[in-house]
């Protein structure tokens, strides 16, 4: 008997082995990773109206694949990606292929973007672009994947697909600033990556506290739409 809490846990995990055709060990390791609860979380942290429906990524994910957890640079993390793509694959989220690393982009004779991983998500129907930063999000990480996003949008979208989207992955992530610049609106989500499942008790306690801040600015968001919703009916 594997130890769940509730009927919704259970029901998350009973799909993620049909979807991703689990092993015991497999659906083990799902479990003491907490993907229920960190996708829970990255849902929790889609405001409304966003491109990106619930389920789309977890959030944050655990990207223990280096071996080394300090000193390495953007393309170690690149590497171990690659290295193994199956247990990535398993992190980030449903239906997702793996399209290339290093895309190159040519804009012009002088210029070519050049962005890490580029998948494709079938139950999306899009390209989804990956940008892998060390440290903190900053604004700057938004124009670089629009400038990803457009080319893609113009030169490698086919018949029937959607606008593709951006997701970019920093050790950090400050959430007030990530809503504050309406990165959704741009088909842009940024999810944290750890590379080191911390112990089960701080691990929870983690979680707990990031749960508590996105439900506080749910709230807030709410009360703002309230009072959005109070002024424009008195005018």
């Amino acid at each position: 008997m594997l130890p769940l809490e509730s009927q919704a846990a259970r029901a998350f995990y009973a799909n993620e082995v049909v979807a991703k055709h689990l092993g015991v060990r497999d659906l083990r390791h799902a479990i003491a990773r907490k993907t229920y609860e960190r996708r829970e979380i990255a849902n929790s942290q889609i405001p409304e109206g966003s491109v990106f429906p619930q389920d789309t990524f977890t959030d944050p994910m655990v990207l223990d694949l280096l071996g080394s957890h300090g000193g390495y640079v953007e393309k170690d993390l690149e590497a171990a990606i690659l290295n193994d793509l199956r247990s990535f694959l398993m992190e980030v989220g449903n239906g997702f292929t793996f399209v290339a690393s290093q895309k190159r982009m040519p804009v012009s004779d002088s210029t070519e973007y050049r962005l890490d991983l580029l998948f494709y998500s079938r139950p999306l129907r899009r390209l989804v672009a990956v940008e892998l930063k060390l440290g903190s999000f900053k604004p700057a990480y938004k124009g670089q994947m629009e400038g990803y996003l457009a080319w893609l949008d113009r030169y490698d979208r086919r018949g029937g697909e959607e606008a593709p989207i951006g997701l970019i992955l920093c050790s950090q992530a400050d959430r007030e600033e990530i809503e504050l610049l309406g990165l959704h609106k741009d088909r842009i989500a940024v999810a944290e990556y750890w590379t080191l499942l911390p112990p089960k008790a701080e691990l929870e306690a983690k979680l707990r506290q990031i749960v508590r801040d996105a439900q506080e600015r749910l709230v807030r968001r709410g009360v703002t739409a309230a009072v959005d919703h109070l002024e424009e009916g008195g005018q």
